[in-house]
């Protein structure tokens, strides 16, 4: 039940930004909507793990109906549903279910895969930009491994076994990693009929070095990780188009594959607005000012992954990363909280970046420091931990990653797909 005489504040994704502005709001002066496409909350850093068989979906994903009964979310509730579009002049939120009404409306969508502009790419390569994404994506890398090993074509065979991962972000060089680990310590214990030369994991990335963003030292490293994983790193190519299993690359050169996984970029969430001329900006952004407002717009502000603050030490905007959009929540939690007039701007502190690449491999860059290896892998792993939703979760997933830290085997390599019928019609879809 709302209570009228508070404002009623919509937030749209209950992702990292948007569940810490639930959770810090004075929830005294706000009834708190959430919407979200999904019942749950997932973590999307370890997507790759859903996608390699290292985890179980449940394991990185916690109901949100469960988190806002805890006592710090008090005063909220909870509607699933795909925003579709939002009218400002009449100030209501519509998804394909209902229209909700909002006195103060926060867009925390997120983004989802960029792909450049490329015809039809979207059909024809997998992505790990969500936890179905990441199913989808762990599903078909275990059918190209089992049909693989039933099939005597050397041609189709090669085609099945060559694996290509487009993007040299954390992403990217993550599922590679994870991929090269297959092929390296589980391949010829669980398929023998394949042999280890006969998988081929590629990793193809458009500028001339990995983790670009994280500096030379970092990319170095995981160039070396990933050649000690046997894992082909292509540097300075960019793919050109994909179809009928072949790669073709804007070089000239191609690549005949089953699989292409595609991390190379996001974009915003597309959501309409009406009523204004506001208009997403690049990389479907939305222009926010140093308080989260978005530019031109009344009682509606922007945080995480979909808000463009533009400064003079982030020009083009802050990285699009967890822990910016922590930070937004916060900021705009305290703001919300209190009269305008003691506002404070929103400071990014940059508090490192990180990046597995496979048992005992990873890199991580806080500040000046920089790790590698065994440290940098431990670190990364208890950083995730602290980060993760609900004990039950937390335990787990460090059960799984000791179980296969010391037996090189997570033991979740199932194949299972939805039945296709009954056919879905209900909600109107």
């Amino acid at each position: 039940m709302m209570d009228s005489k508070k404002k009623r504040l919509v937030i749209i994704g209950g992702g990292f930004g948007g569940l810490n502005l639930a959770r810090k709001v004075d929830k005294s002066a706000y009834d708190i909507v959430l919407i979200d496409r999904n019942n749950y909350h997932s973590f999307p850093p370890l997507y790759y793990q859903v996608a390699s068989s290292g985890l179980e979906p449940a394991s990185i994903s916690f109901p949100f109906r469960r988190e806002l009964n805890s006592r710090s979310y008090s005063g909220c509730s909870f509607r699933m549903g795909e925003v579709t579009r939002i009218d400002t002049a009449v100030r209501t939120v519509h998804t394909q279910f209902e229209t909700v009404p909002y006195d103060e409306l926060v867009i925390a969508a997120g983004t989802t895969n960029n792909f450049f502009g490329i015809p039809d790419l979207h059909k024809h390569v997998y992505t790990i930009k969500s936890t179905p994404e990441a199913i989808r994506c762990r599903n078909e890398v275990l059918d190209r491994l089992e049909r693989a090993a039933l099939c005597d074509d050397k041609r189709r065979r090669a085609r099945l076994l060559t694996f290509v991962v487009v993007g040299g972000g954390p992403a990217g060089v993550e599922i590679a990693g994870a991929l090269g680990e297959f092929k390296r310590y589980i391949l010829r214990r669980e398929y023998p009929s394949i042999r280890q030369d006969e998988m081929k994991v590629m990793i193809v990335e458009g500028s001339d070095a990995l983790l670009r963003a994280m500096g030379p030292r970092s990319s170095a490293d995981a160039l070396e990780g990933l050649s000690q994983l046997m894992v082909d790193v292509c540097l300075g190519k960019t793919m050109k188009s994909y179809s009928d299993g072949v790669a073709i690359f804007a070089d000239g050169s191609q690549v005949e594959t089953d699989t292409v996984i595609w991390t190379a970029g996001v974009t915003g969430v597309d959501i309409a607005l009406e009523g204004t001329e506001v208009a997403p900006g690049p990389g479907r952004r939305l222009a926010v000012d140093e308080y989260c407002r978005v530019k031109g717009l009344d009682g509606v502000y922007a945080i995480g992954d979909i808000a463009l603050m533009e400064t003079a030490d982030y020009p083009h905007g802050h990285p699009q990363v967890a822990q910016a959009a922590l930070q937004q929540g916060a900021t705009l939690a305290r703001n919300l909280s209190r009269p305008q007039q003691q506002w404070e701007p929103f400071r990014y502190r940059d508090k490192g970046s990180m990046a597995t690449i496979g048992r005992n491999r990873a890199v991580v860059d806080i500040g000046k420091i920089h790790m590698s290896g065994r440290a940098a892998w431990w670190t990364w792993l208890v950083v995730h931990l602290m980060t993760l939703l609900g004990m039950r979760n937390k335990a787990v997933v460090f059960i799984n990653w000791m179980w296969s830290y010391f037996n090189f085997s997570a033991g979740l390599r199932l194949l299972m797909r939805p039945e296709r019928y009954p056919l879905r019609n209900h909600w109107n879809e």
